[in-house]
């Protein structure tokens, strides 16, 4: 009965479309630098002034000198679609060209596909995890086609996928590739998930609207329990995990670190990017090599 409920909300629940969310923003990359536990950010740049009064967003690092983005260029097309900057040589390249819109770009655990919540065409306007060939040879398929409303994901391995559901509220489900089976873990959960180094899943717990909490998602736990690590400043739900295990987010212009091995400081501000005219930091993605990608709303 509970996963007859739940499939009935997976397939029929109202979703907050992710074309909703349309605003102008921009990818900026900077290198994180440590200095006796200080960490800086250095070397400014704006990856997106290819797209100026568009969307960019969503950015993925697919190595340390690619990185995808969702972008929609508000000049010459309604829907987005997934871009591939190469830093290195200086190339961008648009990845899928589609009627329908793509968003959040991942690779599979096997490399041999990159994943994207598409919004498809259809009158409801569904909402499915689609997988697609690197070499793109082939056009996709969704990876459970019975799963909708699906918002944002994170791969845990090649079979179980974190799902963040869109509905109120919002559920975090964790769905097996093979068989399309699925259980509950929790509800009212934020849009971000990364890995630990414990290979435990990190994410925002929304107790109430003025209550986030960033925890920790036990994956060797049978019934997926999870502890909370810490708060986070207001209306915070981006963040990422650096090598040493501390966390960044953002907070309008600010960027904020926690250090878990000196919990007694809580968040520690260690740059304001107001001189960028960026007012508002929402999505971070850091590569292997210590660069950030972050999002800026100006």
């Amino acid at each position: 009965m509970i996963r007859q409920c739940l499939l009935f909300f997976l397939l029929a629940c109202p979703v907050f479309h992710l074309s909703a969310q349309i605003s102008t923003s921009h990818v900026y990359l900077f290198q994180l630098k440590m200095e006796e536990d200080a960490l800086r950010l250095t070397s400014p740049k704006m990856l997106t002034s290819f797209n100026p009064i568009g969307y960019n967003n969503q950015p993925y690092w697919v190595s340390n000198e690619e990185l995808y983005l969702t972008v929609r260029s508000l000049r010459d097309t309604s829907q987005t679609d997934i871009y591939a900057l190469h830093l290195t040589k200086g190339t961008k390249m648009r990845v899928t060209a589609t009627k329908e819109s793509e968003y959040s770009p991942m690779l599979t655990p096997n490399a041999y596909f990159f994943s994207a919540v598409r919004v498809e065409s259809d009158a409801d306007r569904t909402q499915r995890l689609w997988q697609f060939p690197i070499d793109r040879l082939e056009k996709g398929k969704p990876v459970f086609p019975t799963i909708r409303n699906i918002g944002y994901y994170h791969w845990i391995n090649q079979r179980n996928v974190l799902l963040h559901v869109v509905g109120n509220p919002t559920l975090l489900i964790i769905a097996n590739t093979s068989d399309g089976s699925y259980k509950k873990i929790t509800s009212d959960v934020g849009r971000c998930f990364q890995r630990l180094k414990n290979g435990n899943v990190a994410f925002i717990k929304k107790e109430s609207p003025t209550k986030w909490s960033l925890c920790e998602l036990n994956l060797l736990d049978p019934n997926f329990g999870f502890k909370t690590i810490t708060g986070v400043p207001d209306g915070s739900e981006d963040f990422v995990i650096l090598d040493d295990g501390s966390f960044l987010m953002g907070n309008a212009s600010r960027i904020f670190r926690f250090n878990p091995a000196k919990s007694d400081k809580g968040w520690v501000e260690i740059a304001d990017l107001r001189s960028y005219n960026i007012k508002s930091i929402t999505r971070m993605a850091v590569s292997g090599d210590g660069k950030l990608a972050l999002v800026g709303q100006l």
